[in-house]
């Protein structure tokens, strides 16, 4: 297939808000490796306008969403410098095309981690510190009708990155029973605990670290990881706040309006 041609086509999207068809429905043979490679060439297109890579993110952590996607393992994309806001935002709808909320723990690394044999004790002794976040992610397919090869040709469908709350070492939690509520517009809406990742998030930065060098990819000291969502994707609504509140790890929090709005 043209990969060159499909990662424009998704360059163009993003760039115009106009939503693509499903690869998998115009390239019904495409694969995975094609779908990375489509993933890298934008990322390449984006750093040649001068964007760093600043991190990665993993998503389908969970079993239900892989059963949803049909696949046995998660997926990855890149988080570029023009990908991050701060705490307390507030963040234009405009920005994107369909987004959606996810509500996250994010490794920030103090070492380098490049696989294929990176163990969850590798990723502690990589890890300086971990933080809350949340992702926004967005879809340049066109309502949201994707299948694996699609979310990972569009960089995991993901946005941007809010991160939070207070920098906290691996050594001073119990990683995987760490609880987090969330609030939209101050009700509490869910809740979840960390192990919803893989069991344990550390297992899913191992899992990273270990598929990224199929692809001659390593995970960077003060790289960002965003180890998968704890609970579902939230549609975003204009005049929406949301708060993550962690056990241990503090809160995040964004508003999101749309231009006319004030």
């Amino acid at each position: 297939m043209d990969t060159q041609l499909y990662a424009k086509k998704l360059l163009v999207a993003e760039e115009t808000k106009q939503p693509i068809a499903p690869l998998t429905s115009t390239v019904p043979d495409i694969t995975v490796d094609d779908a990375y490679t489509i993933q890298l060439l934008q990322i390449a297109s984006k750093q040649q306008q001068g964007k760093r890579i600043i991190g990665k993110k993993i998503g389908l952590t969970s079993k239900a969403m892989q059963q949803q996607f049909q696949v046995t393992e998660p997926d990855y994309g890149h988080i570029l410098s023009d990908m991050v806001e701060v705490d307390g935002a507030t963040i234009l709808l405009n920005h994107f095309i369909q987004p959606k909320l996810e509500f996250e723990i994010a490794f920030v690394l103090k070492k380098d981690l490049y696989g294929p044999t990176i163990t969850v004790n590798d990723v502690i002794e990589a890890t300086d510190y971990i933080v809350p976040a949340l992702e926004v992610i967005d879809s340049r397919i066109i309502d949201w009708k994707i299948n694996f090869e699609d979310t990972v040709a569009d960089n995991g469908s993901s946005a941007m990155v809010i991160i939070g709350g207070t920098p906290t070492k691996l050594t001073q939690v119990d990683l995987p029973h760490i609880g987090m509520n969330v609030y939209r517009n101050g009700e509490l809406f869910d809740s979840a605990a960390a192990a919803a990742v893989m069991g344990n998030p550390l297992r899913a930065v191992a899992w990273l670290a270990n598929k990224l060098s199929k692809y001659h990819i390593g995970l960077q000291a003060g790289e960002i990881v965003l180890a998968g969502a704890l609970t579902s994707a939230v549609t975003i609504e204009g005049g929406d706040t949301f708060r993550a509140e962690f056990a241990h790890l503090g809160a995040v929090s964004a508003t999101f309006r749309r231009k006319e709005e004030k």
